[in-house]
């Protein structure tokens, strides 16, 4: 521990080789401690290089360089980890087109699948405020017992 008080270079050094470990391992590139530990690298080797010298500094350098790596890389790193819109299959019914059998609204309604009536509520990204009784509409999840549907587009 003395050693790594005497050296604070490698002390950066290793705070930055365990944020990334952690961020690597654990959390999956989402951002907080890879910031820090960029922060904590670069910081480490300006002390190596003579250039902060005071305890003040390198703490004021880690954090205006993680801010400066959060700005910076935020937008790239979530574009790199996937999609924004993930496809829903928790269930085998979504994707369905099937009939309205009580008006379908925001706040609820009924469709019939495989012969059974189940209660049913319009998708919140809906353009339309009702669907009428034998009206198509197409399954878009599953809440509970809930299904969530939408119209069906006139193609």
């Amino acid at each position: 521990m003395d050693y790594l008080l005497a050296h604070h270079d490698k002390l950066l050094y290793l705070l930055a080789g365990l944020s990334f470990v952690i961020e690597l391992s654990l959390i999956g590139l989402s951002g907080p401690l890879l910031f820090f530990g960029i922060a904590c690298a670069v910081t480490g080797v300006l002390v190596s290089a003579g250039l902060i010298n005071t305890w003040e500094y390198e703490v004021l350098c880690v954090g205006v360089l993680s801010l400066m790596c959060a700005l910076l890389l935020w937008k790239p790193l979530k574009k790199f980890q996937g999609g924004r819109t993930v496809k829903d299959n928790s269930s085998d019914m979504i994707g369905q087109i099937v009939p309205v059998s009580v008006e379908v609204t925001l706040n609820g309604g009924n469709i019939r699948h495989s012969g059974i009536n189940w209660n049913a509520r319009l998708d919140v990204a809906s353009a339309v405020d009702s669907l009428a009784i034998d009206s198509r509409v197409e399954i878009t999840g599953v809440e509970g017992n809930v299904i969530i549907v939408r119209e069906v587009s006139k193609a």
